[in-house]
């Protein structure tokens, strides 16, 4: 049998389709597995000893589809399920099963806050797509792999966090996501431990500020390190804190202490850190109750209501007490 798995993006979305694509090749181990993404995300998924073949979407889809053609696959799981996906699945003509997506709870959720969604985790979702194939949740959690080549060398890193260190993830996709700047300084300030800072390159100069206040004790990693450096960052770490990110479900999938931090969106979503079978380690922190709260799926630029309550008014102090108490465990 041959699967076509696709999930275009983005990076924390691709990171938890990992057990679909461990359970499908391990349970049916003469299957031919193939994953679609965009070529941004490449370094996500090439190395993933589960899959056989890789397809990149790089902004062209009639050549994707084109490509894909030529594989004559016998199923396709849908684990992105919008337009462009139904466009692939029409083109193919094959048997296709897709996750659902529960737009409508959501929909209800953020706009009269009754909270219909299902306790389902979104993991469970995806593999609900596998039913009929007999396969099963293996209890094992998320993966990600790191090539030996994209890890972090200890001079790239400073001396004074080579014992070790708390990883604070500053970045977001969307405003709505991330902590005000005096939140994080403040959460850094109280924080008396080695401390490197992970976001990409659009939070550099926020890390730089962060940074400044204790340039010895915090390091300013934002934008320096490709996506699976700062992978294997947050793989070295004692401790993530972290908002609803990317980086937070590869901190779950090296099973790291986790301390969520979530504005807008909620847990409830059925996206919060997912540990398989292990036992969860993830305090989250949210504003609640917030009238407002959530407001959103996704995000915004700014906060709808001007005030932006659901993160102003987090309790660093409390987040910083909670990181101490993990450190000791």
């Amino acid at each position: 049998m041959k699967f076509l798995i696709i999930r275009f993006s983005s990076i924390g979305d691709i990171v938890l389709t990992t057990p679909v694509v461990r359970c499908l090749k391990k349970q049916i181990p003469e299957g031919q597995i193939h994953y679609t993404t965009k070529y941004t995300f490449r370094s996500l998924i090439e190395s993933n000893p589960y899959i056989d073949k890789v397809h990149y979407y790089n902004n062209d889809l009639d050549a994707l589809i084109e490509e894909l053609k030529q594989e004559n696959f016998d199923y396709i799981i849908d684990l992105h399920h919008n337009l462009r996906t139904l466009k692939v699945k029409r083109a193919l003509g094959k048997k296709a099963f897709s996750f659902n997506k529960l737009n409508i709870e959501k929909w209800i959720y953020t706009n009269f806050k009754w909270n219909v969604m299902p306790d389902v985790h979104i993991v469970d979702r995806y593999l609900d797509t596998l039913k009929s194939f007999g396969v099963k949740n293996d209890g094992e959690g998320l993966d990600y792999f790191i090539p030996e080549k994209h890890k972090v060398k200890e001079t790239d890193i400073p001396a004074s966090h080579h014992a070790g260190y708390i990883g604070v993830v500053i970045g977001a996709a969307l405003n709505t996501k991330k902590m005000p700047m005096e939140k994080l300084q403040h959460i850094c300030r109280l924080i008396d431990h080695p401390i490197i800072l992970l976001g990409g390159k659009e939070d550099a100069e926020n890390g730089k500020l962060i940074a400044a206040n204790d340039p010895v004790k915090i390091y300013n990693a934002c934008g320096k390190f490709a996506i699976n450096e700062s992978a294997d960052l947050v793989r070295r770490a004692k401790l993530i804190i972290t908002h609803d990110t990317g980086l937070m479900h590869i901190a779950a999938a090296f099973r790291k202490k986790i301390i969520s931090i979530w504005g807008n969106t909620v847990p409830a979503f059925g996206m919060s850190a997912y540990f398989g079978n292990t036992i969860p380690s993830d305090i989250q922190f949210g504003v609640a109750p917030l009238y407002c709260r959530p407001c959103s799926k996704i995000g915004y630029k700014k906060c709808p209501h001007d005030h932006f309550k659901c993160m102003r008014k987090q309790d660093e102090i409390q987040i910083a007490e909670k990181a101490k108490q993990q450190l000791g465990k």
